[in-house]
């Protein structure tokens, strides 16, 4: 099983991205400062800046950067017209090179996940 934590500015929001969206689900929730969510073998933790002791390890962290988690799926154009249509912000357009597809869809504080095909 692997644990990644972000950073988030609105935890509730993001809680509802991720559930909603991307088909997590909801471990544990405290309202405006943490949440464990799951989907298979991953548990994401989010935490707002500053609350408790994964919210400052490190100093003052902020969300965002290029650091993200991939999603595999079997149907990339389908999946992307689906978060399109419930109005999902990407970074950059879908890239076909390597192993497979790829797009970058940003979460509600701009932290990326990888949505990815094989090919």
């Amino acid at each position: 099983m692997a644990s990644i934590r972000y950073i988030v500015t609105n935890v509730d929001r993001s809680v509802e991205f991720y559930r909603d969206k991307l088909e997590f689900s909801v471990n544990m929730h405290n309202p405006g400062k943490f949440a464990a969510l799951v989907r298979g073998d991953l548990t994401l933790y989010l935490s707002a800046p500053g609350a408790g002791s994964g919210g400052t390890a490190g100093g003052d962290p902020e969300p965002g950067g290029w650091n993200r988690f991939m999603i595999v799926t079997k149907d990339l154009d389908g999946l992307v017209s689906r978060l399109n249509a419930g109005g999902a912000e990407f970074r950059g357009a879908i890239s076909e090179a390597g192993a497979g597809r790829a797009r970058l869809l940003k979460d509600p504080s701009g932290n990326l996940i990888e949505l990815f095909e094989f090919k």
